[in-house]
């Protein structure tokens, strides 16, 4: 078996790793990436539509849930929106931004998988594909990795970074393996579940909702005391879009969601004046006037409101106007890993450096990206966390070789 030496192996070649490597190896360390693909940065490639939604511009910790709110400000605060925006645009890619400081490649996904692997060739990093940890122990010297698949070696390295992401999307590859290596080294791991995934229904509602599948609309989706204001969508098996994405994140088993329709409209308001000015309108065509169409039908036949808008009295339609604005429904669980964008919890943040994300205990052993306990909203948050916590990691890894 082949004996090797590096400065830093970094255990994933996604995001964070990437990024990570870029600034271990900037200062002359020896560096190197493993990932069991056949290609590098897979998410990457698929996110965003093909397009990457690279970062948001207004990224802080109080877009990210942790069991340590304030955990990611340190490397958030040091490598910020701007610090990536100004690399991609030193390697002449071209973007744009959509709502809420959400950024886009203009061309492709694949041009930041580019700009990584030419920034990492630039520092002298090596990258190794079809190639899995099969072992990993510490001594005196660091720790010793035992590889196989393509690249078959026994490294030994004076860091280890585990940045191979969390369970979701298993089809990409995803494993608990991050996981796996905490707990190895006996490092807490905090509770982990699918986040940012569609919602699912018990069926006497899903068979409802099926007849709605494809049917989007703005609304104000809240959980608790948390609420997101973008656009829902009917699924045949529940409901997704961005709205719910967002707050499956913070939702629990058991809890209902509040779903309002026509956030920025006053909607008795506007019946009140149907009564008024249209007075033989039905109630179900008076909502479809406000109201997706489709989705009028849909909420005037479940709920059994019939008749003209100038035979109901104010109370009734202060009352259908309450459940435009307020429906309740009872979520049963989610789509899980198979379809979510990111895993919830992770390695606790209380055993890691929040300046360096190296592990408190072990010397030499970070953790950065997804595997740890911060988990951005959906809008480019979880990508800004894998480059700043892999910058983070990567320049403290650069400063100690000095």
């Amino acid at each position: 078996m082949l004996n090797e030496t590096f400065d830093t192996v970094v255990l994933g070649g996604g995001a964070a790793g990437l990024m990570c490597a870029i600034h271990a190896a900037s200062r002359g360390g020896r560096v190197l990436v493993l990932d069991h693909a056949k290609a590098p940065g897979e998410k990457i490639r698929i996110s965003g539509g093909g397009r990457c939604n690279f970062t948001n511009t207004g990224a802080t910790a109080r877009n990210y849930i942790s069991g340590n709110p304030h955990f990611a400000k340190s490397a958030l605060g040091r490598y910020t929106p701007r610090d990536f925006i100004a690399l991609v645009e030193k390697h002449g890619i071209s973007y744009h931004e959509k709502t809420l400081g959400q950024l886009f490649c203009d061309n492709s996904a694949r041009d930041i998988i580019a700009m990584l692997l030419d920034e990492l060739a630039e520092a002298g990093g090596d990258l190794r594909l079809n190639t899995t940890l099969q072992s990993l122990s510490q001594n005196a010297e660091g720790f010793s990795a035992v590889l196989a698949g393509e690249s078959t070696a026994r490294v030994q390295c004076r860091n280890f970074v585990v940045a191979c992401g969390g369970k979701s999307i298993p089809k990409m590859g995803a494993t608990s393996l991050g996981y796996q290596l905490a707990d190895q080294f006996g490092i807490a791991v905090t509770e982990t579940r699918a986040g940012l995934v569609p919602l699912t229904f018990g069926e006497n509602l899903l068979a409802e909702f099926r007849e709605m599948a494809g049917v989007a609309a703005d609304a104000r989706i809240s959980c608790g005391k948390t609420a997101f204001e973008e656009a829902m969508l009917f699924t045949h098996r529940g409901l997704s879009g961005p709205a719910i994405l967002q707050i499956s994140s913070y939702w629990q088993e058991k809890q209902k969601i509040r779903i309002a329709f026509l956030p920025g409209l006053d909607v008795c308001a506007a019946l009140m004046n149907f009564k008024r000015e249209n007075a033989r309108k039905t109630i179900g065509t008076a909502l479809g006037e406000v109201l997706p169409k489709r989705l009028a039908g849909f909420l005037t036949r479940l709920h059994g409101w019939s008749g003209v808008i100038g035979e109901m009295s104010d109370r009734k339609l202060t009352e259908i106007a309450g459940i435009v604005h307020g429906w309740e429904v009872l979520p049963v669980g989610t789509e899980g890993y198979r379809t979510a964008e990111v895993t919830l919890g992770g390695v606790d943040t209380g055993a890691l450096n929040s300046r360096t994300l190296q592990a408190n205990n072990v010397r030499g052993l970070y953790f950065i990206g997804e595997v740890v306990d911060v988990t951005g909203w959906l809008g480019g948050y979880n990508f800004q966390w894998a480059w700043s916590s892999g910058w983070a990691a990567g320049t403290a890894i650069a400063a100690g070789a000095e």
